[in-house]
């Protein structure tokens, strides 16, 4: 049973959600249902876990400054290649 969400988010944050939307064929619903799914703590990274070797050799290769939010970053970055 699908339930109703009312959320207050910025009008530019909609409509580059709107756009990343048409472009995945999907409702802005869909990418959020998505998302949420993706954090749920059914999905929790294990911590505890190894990483890989490859994984190894890449951690601390990009360095960002302390104040950047690197979702952000990615997302205009996605936006500025697709649109």
């Amino acid at each position: 049973m699908d339930t109703i969400l009312t959320l207050n988010i910025a009008q530019n944050v909609v409509d580059s959600a709107e756009i990343y939307a048409k472009y995945a064929q999907k409702s802005v619903s869909q990418l959020v249902e998505e998302y949420l799914v993706s954090i749920s703590s059914e999905n929790v990274i294990d911590n505890n876990k190894p990483l890989g070797p490859i994984t190894k050799q890449l951690a601390g290769v990009i360095k960002l400054e302390k104040n950047i939010n690197h979702k952000e970053l990615l997302a205009d970055t996605l936006l500025e290649k697709y649109f």
